[in-house]
């Protein structure tokens, strides 16, 4: 392990224990106001985690585009478990997450309080029950984030769609908002270098990228759509976001 990385795996765990002490206190607020904490809580303080915790990685970044605001359906990209870091950071929302991510130490309970939900992709049950939470928070107007790739990738393409997790907007006739995550280049550094995929370890790929000197997240969002059904909302939005990948040019709205 580099000194680098071993400084910066300090800061990252004074930041993410700074951020468990922060959300005692919204529970102790909303305790004293004899109620639960909210969906909307819940995202705004991913929000200041996901930005505390990209500090603590040295990890930039910035936002393009309009930002989505109340109930949408924010799709996105998927090219590693910076993405949700790093989506939070860019907007409070709640996401959908795999099932095992909630088991992961430190960064699953991190998405529990965040207010995540876990979806077990080997299960169709499983995704309409997913899809009953969604409307949950949208409801509430919490924007909600999934990937509709269903895994991450090396960045090379963005793959099909799956369209069942569109259902909460198709038929609510609520807004998708497409989402362009990519890593910039710097120096030696590759989009490909920075990516979560295939067979990768999750340790070895945190140490490694702690270890970076430096590097870039964008999100880009794109413009809000309704659509008469789940299938076309899968194919034009993921048309929308191939093109905004290619396009890595483009003015920032932060």
């Amino acid at each position: 392990m580099s000194g680098r990385a071993a400084g910066r795996g300090i800061l990252l765990a004074l930041s993410l224990s700074f951020c468990f002490l922060r959300f005692g206190w919204v529970r102790l607020c909303a305790a004293l106001g004899f109620r639960p904490v909210s969906k909307l809580e819940r995202a705004q303080w991913m929000n200041f985690s996901g930005r505390l915790v990209l500090a603590a990685m040295g990890v930039r970044y910035r936002v393009e585009g309009p930002l989505p605001v109340g109930a949408t359906l924010i799709v996105s990209n998927h090219l590693s478990y910076l993405d949700i870091v790093i989506a939070s950071a860019a907007v409070p929302c709640a996401f959908v997450a795999k099932q095992e991510i909630g088991g992961w130490p430190v960064f699953g309970t991190l998405s529990k309080l965040g207010g995540s939900i876990f979806l077990d992709r080997a299960s169709r049950a499983s995704a309409w029950e997913a899809a009953d939470r969604m409307a949950e928070r949208l409801a509430e107007g919490v924007p909600v984030l999934f990937f509709p790739e269903g895994t991450s990738t090396d960045g090379r393409d963005v793959t099909r769609f799956h369209s069942t997790l569109f259902a909460p907007a198709v038929e609510r006739a609520l807004p998708v908002t497409p989402a362009a995550i990519f890593y910039e280049p710097h120096g030696d550094l590759q989009e490909r270098d920075v990516c979560w995929f295939g067979d990768a370890s999750f340790l070895p790929h945190l140490l490694r990228v702690l270890g970076i000197a430096g590097f870039s997240a964008v999100v880009r969002f794109g413009t809000p759509e309704v659509y008469p059904d789940r299938r076309t909302a899968a194919y034009r939005s993921h048309d929308a976001i191939a093109a905004m990948r290619k396009n890595t040019a483009g003015p920032s709205s932060s």
